[in-house]
């Protein structure tokens, strides 16, 4: 693989942009702000569901993060959480935000009896659990399918600026990038949103086929 990585983190906002937005915003800007986003997903989401709830929640390394529950026709109830600068997008960008934020919960009704956040790892050894036993296998399977039958490479790596990474890549490309590199916090806390992590990868991985002109 070549020694070059891109990073996927076009979804998601760090707590220095975060920051940098409250700079050059007054407080009284960003919490408007904040308000006109958690009532634009209460209102998105509502028109596919009828009983939705929210809260608003702080990351320390990701800013806001909109947390929304919703109950299905059986009263179980499923939680997705949104990152702040992903719901401007969305909201400010055209398309359909609303079927967007709906397609989540259509995925996790698949499965029923209802899915809340999944409790955060309060320890080294817990997190190293989860990313062993959870995270990594669902990543290696997610690229190896969706890819088939094209060799790729998928796994931990290092990368000096952003620490423990993980992987995915084509060892067929032999010129320029072929590695898409994704922090390992990052996909820990989509899993912890109940947002597939893999999508990341996938993602990244098609928008290296398309930089070779391979889509």
């Amino acid at each position: 693989m070549t020694n070059e990585t891109t990073n996927e983190t076009a979804t998601t906002e760090t707590q220095e942009e975060a920051n940098n937005n409250q700079d050059t915003m007054t407080p009284e800007k960003w919490n408007e702000l904040l308000q006109a986003v958690h009532h634009n997903g209460l209102v998105a989401l509502r028109m596919s569901f009828k009983e939705v709830t929210s809260q608003v929640t702080q990351l320390e390394i990701y800013g806001p993060i909109f947390i929304f529950h919703v109950k299905d026709e059986a009263g179980d109830v499923y939680s997705v959480g949104f990152f702040l600068r992903e719901l401007v997008a969305k909201f400010q960008g055209g398309g359909n935000p609303a079927m967007w934020m709906a397609s989540f919960y259509y995925e996790l009704m698949k499965t029923k009896g209802g899915k809340a956040l999944p409790t955060p790892p309060t320890t080294e050894d817990e997190a190293k659990a989860v990313i062993d036993n959870e995270l990594v296998p669902l990543c290696i399977a997610a690229v190896t399918e969706e890819f088939a039958p094209e060799q790729v490479h998928a796994g931990l790596a290092w990368n000096e600026e952003h620490g423990p990474v993980f992987e995915a890549g084509f060892p067929s490309i032999t010129e320029g990038n072929n590695v898409c590199a994704i922090p390992l916090h990052m996909l820990l806390t989509h899993l912890q949103l109940n947002r597939d992590p893999s999508e990341l990868l996938v993602q990244g991985m098609y928008n290296i086929r398309k930089m070779h002109g391979l889509e």
